[in-house]
């Protein structure tokens, strides 16, 4: 008996370290199956096995919820449902675009989704009141320009987690922190950064057939120190040392920095700046709250074709000498004028709301020709003059010269002379100040832009929203 509890003792010895790490080994190795089930499913896509594909990417997220995933098994539903006429495919593309909004609810493609719905469901109702398949005919017009494409899926992780990530500099502030996972369009610089570790830095190339992993290991750092700057006004820029050198990132902003005395500026659009100096001192961290001082502001932006010259006045103020421009104004009702030589004013009231930009593509249309104008100017000036000159001539005749007995019909005509003068001058006066032709015209949007926080199972970050 005691022998036997002793190899049971001796059993469990050696159980236990080996269990610890089966389990740290167990995310990467789901990762690495969500990647591989990833791959899988693109190419049964390509392949035209949109079940096989779909179901591969179910797979792929019950090893590793990624939100994106679920937007891809709704998109191969989606391809089966147009091939081949299927409204059950349909009714399965919708359940899991509905899903992806319920993991994501504050998506930046959010509208298009739910568009997309909007169009399959209308099809669903379409080919189920059809009474075959071939009654139903060809898709319609809606789902035919309704192009829905399997996305891209980009993974970052770090050890230790929670670093910091920022997308080809840091002027642009903290993209996102690991882990991290969602959709990139096009290749991007990726900058890592956690407090008491080097930065790292590593090129992210997404490609629509794979899953693409960025796995960095971050090795501490001892040497330098951790400021963090934090702002009354999000999105403030933020200036390092030398402000020539551009902004180094926008609040809330967090980073490594060599030790030593350095000058900090804080500033936003319509806000005061605010100057900060402090000391860096090695392995400790450090923090600057800074209080912007002022209201906040939106954007105009004012561009079209054939505008090179235009000039642009907010309440009669030049914020532009040239188009196209783009300028922080201070919100509230505004009066907008674009105006070039040779053309019709554009004049607009608009009220500008703050973290907003308004958008005018303005038409400006030629001033019309004043050659009727400069015509009855003349007129006129002859018929004035000639008035003149009888008048002249009527009050110089003396009793005795050959017209003297004509003096008061001279000089009656003389004053209609001037009389119908006047009349044409008036004319000209009208021809020249009259607005003739169509008025200049504006198009006009307003697009709100914000940063919208994006948080999954395992991932978060931001996204880059905005509403038209």
């Amino acid at each position: 008996m005691v022998r036997l509890l002793l190899a049971l003792s001796l059993v469990a010895v050696v159980v236990l370290p080996v269990a610890v790490p089966g389990t740290a080994a167990a995310q990467p190795d789901a990762l690495q199956r969500a990647q591989q089930l990833f791959d899988d499913a693109q190419r049964a896509i390509a392949g035209g096995d949109f079940d096989g594909a779909a179901d591969k990417f179910k797979a792929a997220y019950e090893a590793r919820a990624m939100p994106d995933l679920l937007f891809n098994v709704g998109t191969a539903y989606y391809m089966k449902g147009k091939k081949h006429g299927d409204p059950d495919a349909y009714g399965l593309a919708v359940k899991y675009y509905r899903d992806y909004l319920v993991a994501v609810p504050k998506a930046s493609d959010k509208a298009q989704v739910e568009k997309a719905i909007a169009v399959i469901e209308k099809e669903i109702a379409r080919l189920r009141a059809a009474a075959t398949p071939e009654a139903a005919g060809a898709p319609s017009a809606e789902v035919q320009q309704l192009e829905q494409k399997t996305r891209s899926l980009v993974v970052i992780e770090t050890e230790p987690q929670g670093a910091n990530i920022y997308l080809d500099d840091k002027k642009h502030g903290v993209f996102a922190q690991t882990p991290w996972s969602g959709s990139l369009d096009g290749t991007h610089k990726v900058i890592i950064e956690k407090r008491g570790h080097k930065s790292k830095e590593s090129t992210v190339a997404p490609d629509p057939n794979r899953l693409v992993v960025l796995q960095v290991v971050l090795s501490e750092e001892d040497y330098l120190g951790w400021l963090e700057i934090r702002s009354n006004v999000p999105g403030a820029s933020i200036f390092l040392d030398d402000k020539a050198t551009g902004a180094i990132g926008q609040t809330p902003f967090s980073g490594n920095l060599k030790p030593g005395k350095h000058k900090v500026w804080v500033t936003a659009d319509g806000y005061d700046e605010t100057t900060h100096d402090i000391e860096i001192i090695a392995g400790e961290t450090h923090e600057i709250v800074a209080t912007l001082q002022g209201s906040p502001v939106g954007y105009l932006d004012v561009r079209g074709a054939g505008l090179d010259h235009a000039r642009v006045h907010v309440d009669r103020e030049l914020v532009c000498e040239r188009v196209p421009c783009r300028k922080p104004v201070r919100e509230g009702q505004r009066t907008i004028s674009i105006s070039r030589s040779g053309y019709k004013t554009y004049r607009t009231r608009v009220d500008l709301q703050a973290r907003t930009e308004l958008s005018i593509r303005p038409n400006l249309k030629r001033k019309p020709s004043r050659t009727d104008a400069v015509v009855a100017y003349i007129f006129a000036a002859a018929i004035a003059g000639g008035a003149t000159y009888a008048y002249l001539y009527a009050s110089d005749l003396q009793a005795g010269d050959a017209n003297f007995d004509r003096k008061d019909h001279i000089t009656y005509g003389a004053y209609g002379g001037w009389g119908l003068a006047g009349v044409i001058g008036l004319s000209a006066v009208y021809y020249t100040f009259r607005d003739k032709g169509p008025p200049s015209t504006g198009q006009i949007e307003v697009r709100a832009v914000a940063l919208e926080p994006v948080v999954g199972s395992d991932h978060a970050g931001v996204r880059l929203g905005g509403r038209f």
